[in-house]
């Protein structure tokens, strides 16, 4: 095993961060979906007959012009909450593997999000080319991650995994010195069996440098879940507190409210303008997770509120509601004017705090967005299943005036994503675009 040359990850040439690029524009901006929108505008290619939808069924899964159809999940679905979201919904499921984007490629954003990280990649020449590739990042650059390449005697396993991300990490942490290294296993260690769980205790023994280990093979995971792969091996490091103090009020005259902890990668300036909005609300966010330094991770609990921004959390949300005991908000997720405002009200609603203004704030975006909400409207899109953000795109677009022929998710949490689906189906029932399939 030895750190692949191939002009991007060399251990002795890590150095300084390049500047931050952004995941998605403003929240309470339109202007990154309608870009997107305008890049897929189109009708669907040819239609293949749809599997019976079961709820352990994987699959791609559609919605068409005479109703919605989205990917099954892989877990049994919880159901009885969920009833009036099945009932107005159809689900079809087509059976085979998904294809999306490599899930490795989270190492993108979150080694410049996580300021004092280092990202192991244990995998093969097929993982370096495609990060090289995908990322366009050179030596040069000194970037905080690195790519281990597995040699014939690591597979066949002649050589000990154990000795060898020793002699790495110990590299890493004399070159660089990070607060945290995080090991990203991808398809090969998953097929050789590589016991990462168990050798990261050993090496953060034997090191005193915090070892965390997330599984973010294109097997398992889709394009995004790498991030939460990620979140929630972090998650589970998060200190936990019988009772968290709450927070004072973020304007004169509001009161305090029990904390509030949200998950979820987003550029600086997106998770300012989030949090600015809260603020005007009474609301101070306790903390984000992940944040800009390991050693900064929020303190959770029974009494603490949690809130994802991102509809592809599903593993970090479950181990903060059911490892640490915090209380999970189901809310939309802030993609577009209306989920921006969906989900700020279901955070006043969890924290007991009568929301101000939203409406007159969703009506300001959407006016600032009318140049590009004249370009969509009336036209039809056709979504791929790649990055779970279908389902919040789609529902953003609806409401800008488009008109959905079929969407596709390649995984479906439907308990995380109810608050969204149920935004879906009122805003198709607002704007009477929703029809029974025939």
């Amino acid at each position: 095993m030895y750190f692949q040359r191939r002009g991007f990850c060399q251990a002795k040439r890590l150095g300084k961060v390049p500047g931050e690029s952004g995941m998605r524009a403003s929240r309470f901006c339109f202007e990154a979906a309608a870009l997107g929108a305008a890049m897929a505008l189109g009708t669907g290619g040819p239609r293949r007959r749809p599997q019976h939808c079961t709820a352990q069924t994987s699959g791609a899964q559609r919605f068409g012009r005479h109703g919605i159809a989205m990917q099954a999940a892989k877990r049994p679905l919880a159901r009885g909450d969920l009833k009036a979201v099945g009932d107005a919904l159809t689900f079809d499921c087509e059976t085979g593997n998904y294809h999306t984007f490599c899930p490795i490629s989270c190492v993108s954003w979150l080694y410049q999000k996580i300021e004092d990280s280092f990202f192991l990649v244990v995998g093969t020449k097929t993982c370096g080319y495609f990060l090289q590739n995908a990322m366009g990042v050179m030596i040069f650059a000194e970037p905080r991650y690195a790519m281990a390449e597995l040699e014939e005697g690591d597979i066949s396993a002649q050589l000990s995994d154990l000795a060898e991300l020793r002699r790495l990490c110990t590299r890493i942490i004399e070159d660089r010195n990070p607060s945290v290294i995080v090991l990203i296993g991808t398809c090969t260690t998953e097929i050789i069996k590589m016991d990462m769980e168990g050798i990261a205790p050993k090496l953060e023994a034997e090191l005193g440098v915090p070892i965390v280990v997330a599984r973010a093979n294109g097997l398992d995971y889709a394009f995004t879940q790498g991030e939460d792969t990620v979140l929630a091996a972090m998650a589970a490091r998060c200190e936990v507190a019988d009772h968290v103090p709450t927070v004072p009020a973020a304007l004169p005259g509001a009161k305090s409210h029990a904390p509030l902890v949200i998950f979820g990668s987003l550029p600086d300036t997106v998770a300012k303008q989030l949090e600015l909005e809260l603020k005007k609300q009474g609301i101070t966010v306790s903390g984000w997770m992940p944040s800009s330094k390991y050693q900064d991770l929020p303190e959770v609990g029974p009494n603490v509120h949690v809130v994802g921004v991102n509809p592809f959390l599903s593993r970090t949300a479950s181990v903060l509601v059911r490892r640490k005991k915090c209380k999970l908000i189901n809310a939309p997720f802030p993609i577009g004017p209306d989920g921006t405002r969906a989900w700020v009200e279901a955070i006043c609603q969890s924290l007991d705090i009568e929301p101000q203004g939203l409406e007159e704030r969703e009506r300001a975006a959407w006016q600032a967005a009318k140049e590009y909400t004249e370009i969509l409207k009336d036209k039809t899109i056709f979504f791929m299943g790649d990055n779970l953000l279908e389902v919040s795109l789609a529902r953003a677009l609806t409401r800008a005036g488009m008109t959905m022929l079929e969407v596709g998710i390649p995984y479906m949490d439907k308990r995380f994503q109810a608050s969204e689906l149920q935004l879906l189906i009122e805003t198709c029932k607002d704007l009477q675009k929703l029809v029974d399939r025939g």
